[in-house]
């Protein structure tokens, strides 16, 4: 069978059950911007990376547990939204297998890339788990573009990092992701510089926001610029308001830089 037939295979049979197991779980939780349409789209872009491997990943097995580890990498933020929120994501990966019949001993390294994905140092046991080179890819790739400066300052703010910090600390962690991403597939340049494209977008505003962040005076009533928009992300996060209730509000907003970044966000 070819590659894009497995993949069908495997929606055909684990779709509906794995986004039926992760809404049940994750549904009440107010972190959005980590919700399914994170992980729908990390599958996505699990998909295109299949095609650019150098190693035989056309194994009907194989891309079943890729789709339940993209699915569920992040569904331990239902319980802890830490940087280690892989452990609790790998206990509910195991309860979903137990649901589903499958034997646990068979997806080990499933759980073992569900666990491991959320340190993003890149260490050596990313070389000897292809589901997890594969999946902090694909994972990274959704942190790039306006969906990344929604979700990058979603998790943080959620985490309690300082307004002042939030701009060094994203464009810190952003440069590992793209860095890996570049060494990953150094051989597919035309994949590389279309996410550098991405890249750009996320740099660009957060290197503005740190520009004027000396001379923006948050919870002042008047929200404005880029540091207007990362304000707006924390009400909305504070009040327990959906992504996509706080995209619909503000992209009318009188401020060109936040409803264009409304806007866009709207359409990535």
């Amino acid at each position: 069978m070819k590659l894009s037939d497995n993949i069908h295979l495997a929606e055909k049979l684990f779709l509906v059950p794995v986004e039926k197991f992760f809404t049940g779980i994750y549904n009440n939780n107010n972190l959005t911007s980590h919700g399914i349409d994170h992980h729908r789209r990390v599958w996505n872009y699990a998909k295109e990376l299949l095609y650019y491997m150098k190693e035989d990943v056309s194994d009907p097995l194989f891309i079943q547990k890729l789709l339940i580890t993209c699915y569920l990498h992040d569904i331990g933020m239902a319980t802890d939204t830490g940087t280690r929120h892989g452990r609790y994501s790998m206990r509910f990966c195991m309860q979903f297998l137990n649901e589903c019949k499958l034997n646990e001993s068979d997806f080990m390294d499933v759980l073992q890339a569900i666990e491991y994905h959320d340190i993003k140092e890149y260490q050596d046991s990313s070389q000897h788990n292809l589901l997890l080179t594969i999946l902090s890819v694909a994972d990274d790739l959704d942190a790039f573009g306006y969906t990344g400066i929604y979700r990058y300052a979603e998790i943080y703010l959620k985490r309690g990092i300082s307004y002042d910090k939030i701009g060094k600390l994203v464009l810190e962690n952003a440069a590992k992701r793209f860095e890996h991403l570049s060494l990953v597939f150094k051989d597919s340049n035309d994949l590389v510089k279309k996410y550098e494209k991405k890249y750009s977008i996320l740099t660009n505003f957060f290197n503005l926001y740190n520009n004027s962040i000396d001379n923006y005076k948050f919870n002042s009533g008047i929200k404005s610029g880029y540091c207007g928009i990362i304000e707006i992300i924390s009400e909305s996060l504070n009040n327990q308001v959906s992504s996509e209730k706080n995209i619909l509000e503000n992209r009318f907003s009188d401020d060109n830089i936040i409803s264009g970044f409304f806007e866009s966000l709207l359409l990535e």
